[in-house]
């Protein structure tokens, strides 16, 4: 057995020294480990000790470690357009193109400018410093713009809408305000997800579930005589649930009149009784959040689902449906919210650039799931009812492909 060293351990987590025994082995990397942990912890703690004297370090450390995800690497499509296969922030295209007018109009007052100086000149014009001084407020108004810094949150602004998004879909992108919905919530057929659907059904308000049989001496229904049969009862969707395997699998969203249908996959279906501290829902029509939905096609699938709630939510319920997308996953969840007061161990609201928020110091929001919990993936947009309701060479308007995923920083929505 050779001597021990006297250096600290390394973060390689190599031993000391060799042994032919196996449970030696063990027991001293197992030391090794402790003596490690021991070290970090030991420097966390002095750290936060010399922070909390000098607060500006803490800042300064904190600016310098921003953890770089995939998100912070997400890289847009080089190109100008709006369609729906094209990865472009709106927000930055919009900014853009405002940017491009406001040019376009200064480059054509600078020649109506150097046309009437032309004309002064020829004319011996005496008041040269008048002009001047006429000229530098309108250049101090130019310069004046800045591009503007970005969110603090990932809200989805459905105002950035492009043009020929609304031009593509008039029924879903409309002035008129949108009746309250009437959403008609079916299943595939003989299915056996009638709890599930049930559940579908608490969660959009107005929502009414009609199972879909096969029976021998029945009819069996298509989506396009159901979307039909729904349209002259004034519905204003169709919901067909899908199942494998007596699990849920798929969403198809019919938009009634005259489409679009999206169709998503389910993932991680997860039903509220089975959530640890979970809540009971009413019948209050809940408020809607929906994030982090920046391209055209994030904004179709973002008015898609606003139109399946009621424009004006009953605060009394507290009840909110949140749809996050993160990396063209979308997240489903419900709560309920509760605005308490702060406990002795709990810290203030922190803004987006690390300052304590005014008149909320001593007030938190608690949260209770209620669920449905699911996470759904957009795989079809088809232009009218369904695919076999579609006509044209643009009857699909996007579909998902294995090869779009090869750029991991790339994302559809």
């Amino acid at each position: 057995m050779g001597s021990k060293r006297t250096k600290p351990p390394s973060s390689k987590a190599t031993l000391p020294f060799k042994t032919g025994n196996k449970f030696k082995r063990q027991d001293l990397h197992v030391k090794q480990k402790k003596a490690r942990d021991s070290l970090r912890r030991d420097e966390r703690f002095r750290r936060k000790r010399e922070e909390d004297k000098d607060p500006e370090s803490k800042r300064e450390r904190l600016a310098k470690n921003v953890p770089t995800t995939i998100d912070k690497k997400r890289v847009w499509d080089d190109i100008d357009g709006d369609g729906l296969d094209v990865s472009v922030d709106v927000e930055q295209l919009k900014r853009r193109r405002i940017e491009q007018a406001e040019a376009a109009e200064q480059e054509a007052a600078e020649v109506d400018d150097v046309d009437d100086d032309e004309q002064d000149s020829m004319l011996g014009s005496s008041d040269d410093a008048g002009s001047e001084e006429e000229e530098d407020p309108r250049s101090a108004k130019q310069r004046q713009r800045a591009p503007s810094n970005a969110p603090s949150t990932t809200s989805t602004n459905l105002d950035l809408t492009p043009d020929s998004l609304a031009l593509k879909f008039p029924s879903l992108f409309s002035d008129i305000p949108p009746p309250i919905p009437k959403i008609l919530i079916t299943t595939s057929i003989n299915s056996n997800l009638h709890q599930e659907a049930q559940l579908l059904c608490s969660l959009f308000p107005n929502s009414v579930y009609i199972p879909r049989s096969a029976h021998r001496y029945g009819h069996k229904f298509s989506v396009r005589e159901i979307s039909q049969f729904a349209t002259n009862r004034n519905y204003t969707a169709v919901i067909v649930l899908k199942e494998d395997l007596k699990k849920p699998t798929g969403l198809s969203i019919v938009h009634l009149p005259e489409g679009p249908t999206a169709h998503f996959s389910i993932a991680n279906w997860i039903e509220g009784k089975k959530l640890v501290g979970h809540g009971n829902p009413t019948n209050h029509y809940p408020e809607l959040i929906l994030n982090n939905f920046r391209t055209p096609l994030g904004l179709l699938t973002a008015r898609l689902f606003l139109t399946l709630f009621p424009p004006r939510p009953d605060l009394q319920g507290r009840q909110v449906v949140t749809l996050h997308n993160q990396r063209d996953y979308i997240f489903v969840r419900r709560h309920r919210y509760v605005f308490r007061d702060k406990r002795a161990s709990e810290k203030s609201v922190v803004g987006p650039d690390g300052q304590l928020v005014k008149g909320v110091e001593d007030i938190r929001a608690g949260l209770q799931e209620l669920g449905p919990r699911f996470t759904l993936k957009l795989r079809r947009i088809d232009k009218g009812i369904g695919r076999a309701g579609s006509q044209g060479e643009d009857a699909v308007q996007w579909q998902w492909k294995a090869h779009m995923e090869k750029q991991r920083t790339r994302f559809n929505l």
